[in-house]
C-alpha cells in the first residue's frame, strides 16, 4: 500500500528536493567553474562555445607553425646579412688589388677573394632552420598558412646562394701563375760573344735587349734580367732560372757566330686581378651582387613583417574566441557562492518547516 503524506508535509518535501537539486547544480558549477557543462544545461550556449573553442584550437596549431616560419625567415635574414658582409670584404680585396701595382700582391688578393666566395657558399648552406633553408634554392620554398581552410597564406620563394656564380653572379677568379724558363749556363755562355744582342720577349713583345760585350758573364745577364719589370732571374752556378709575371718569356740572341737556340718558357696564366680592367669588371659584379642581396633582404624582411603581424593577430583572435566561449559557459563564482549560501539557508528553513508540518500531523496522537 502507498504511504499518504499530508499536503503540508508533501509541500515541504518538494521544496527540500528542489533546494537539494539547486544546491547540487550550484556545487557542480563551483567545482568545474562552468555554468554550462553539457548540452543539457544550455544547448545554444554549449554548442556555440564548442565551435568557438574548436576554432581557437585550430588557430593555436597554426600559430605554432607561424612561430616556426618566423624563425626560418630570421635565419635566412641573418644569413643574408652575413653574406653581405663577406661580399663587402671581397669588394675590399678588389679595391686593394686595384691600388697595387704588384702582380704578386694582386694574385694574393685574388686568392683571398676566392676564399671569401667559398665562405659565402658555406654560410648559405648553414643558414637553415629545422630542415628548411631559404638560401639553398630548390625544395626550400616556405608556405605559411594563416587560417583553418588554408585560403589565407603566404608563399616565400627560396633563393640559391650556395653557388656564388648563380644568383649572385660571382665566379671564382683565376689567381694566375708565372711563366718559367730554365737555361743552362753553358748554353747561355756558348752563344755569348761580343757584338751579340740578347732579345728578351714577354708575351710575344720585346721588353729588353741585352748587349754582349767582351767578358760578359752569366751573372751580368742575370742582373740585366732582374732589371726588367716583372722578371726575376737567379743562377745556381749551373742553371739560370727565370720567372715572368706578365707572360711566357722567350730569349734569343742575334747570332754573330755561335747561336743560342731560341729559349721559350711556359706555364704562364693571366690572373683575373692582373689588369685594372678585369678588376673593374669584378667590382661591377660585386656591386650588382650587393644590390641583389639588399633587395632579397628587403623581400625577406617584408615577409617576416607579414608573418609576425599575422602571428600577433592570430594570438589576439584566439584570446577573443576563448573569451567569447567563456562568456557563454563560465560561471560567476561569486554569484554561485552567494547562491549556495542562500540555498543552504533555504534548506535549513525547509527542514524546520517540514518538522513543524510533521508535528501538526502528530497532534492526532494526543486524542488517545
Amino acid at each position: 500500500m502507498s504511504i499518504q503524506l499530508s499536503s503540508a508535509v508533501r509541500q515541504n518535501l518538494l521544496s527540500l528536493q528542489n533546494t537539494a537539486d539547486l544546491m547540487s547544480k550550484t556545487q557542480n558549477r563551483l567545482a568545474t567553474g562552468l555554468k554550462v557543462n553539457s548540452a543539457l544545461d544550455n544547448p545554444g550556449s554549449f554548442f556555440t562555445a564548442s565551435s568557438l573553442n574548436n576554432r581557437a584550437g585550430d588557430l593555436t596549431n597554426l600559430l605554432d607553425d607561424m612561430g616556426q616560419s618566423v624563425q626560418t625567415l630570421k635565419a635566412a635574414d641573418e644569413g643574408i646579412q652575413s653574406i653581405t658582409k663577406l661580399v663587402e670584404a671581397a669588394k675590399g680585396k678588389a679595391n686593394q688589388a686595384l691600388q697595387s701595382s704588384s702582380t704578386a700582391d694582386r694574385r694574393k688578393f685574388a686568392g683571398e677573394y676566392n676564399e671569401l666566395l667559398s665562405q659565402i657558399e658555406d654560410l648559405a648552406k648553414d643558414a637553415g632552420y629545422s630542415g628548411k633553408n631559404l638560401l639553398a634554392g630548390t625544395g626550400n620554398d616556405l608556405s605559411v598558412v594563416f587560417n583553418e581552410d588554408g585560403t589565407s597564406n603566404l608563399s616565400v620563394s627560396a633563393v640559391d646562394y650556395t653557388d656564388t656564380s648563380g644568383a649572385l653572379g660571382l665566379s671564382d677568379l683565376t689567381v694566375g701563375t708565372n711563366g718559367t724558363l730554365s737555361i743552362t749556363e753553358s748554353a747561355l755562355e756558348g752563344g755569348d760573344e761580343a757584338g751579340d744582342t740578347l732579345d728578351v720577349q714577354v708575351g710575344g713583345s720585346t721588353v729588353a735587349t741585352i748587349d754582349y760585350g767582351t767578358g760578359t758573364t752569366t751573372e751580368d745577364v742575370v742582373t740585366a734580367l732582374n732589371a726588367i719589370d716583372g722578371v726575376t732571374a737567379s743562377t745556381d752556378g749551373t742553371t739560370v732560372s727565370i720567372t715572368s709575371e706578365n707572360g711566357d718569356i722567350t730569349i734569343d740572341d742575334s747570332n754573330t757566330t755561335a747561336d743560342l737556340a731560341t729559349q721559350t718558357g711556359s706555364g704562364y696564366a693571366q690572373g683575373s686581378f692582373d689588369t685594372d680592367s678585369s678588376i673593374n669588371d669584378s667590382l661591377t659584379s660585386l656591386n650588382t651582387a650587393l644590390n641583389t642581396l639588399r633587395s632579397q633582404a628587403s623581400t625577406f624582411g617584408t615577409n617576416l613583417t607579414v608573418v609576425e603581424n599575422r602571428q600577433n593577430f592570430t594570438t589576439r583572435l584566439i584570446n577573443t574566441l576563448e573569451e567569447g566561449a567563456g562568456k557563454l559557459t563560465l560561471a560567476d563564482t561569486n554569484e554561485e557562492g552567494a547562491n549556495l549560501l542562500a540555498l543552504q539557508t533555504r534548506q535549513q528553513l525547509s527542514s524546520t518547516s517540514l518538522s513543524f508540518a510533521s508535528q501538526a500531523d502528530q497532534n492526532v496522537l494526543r486524542l488517545f
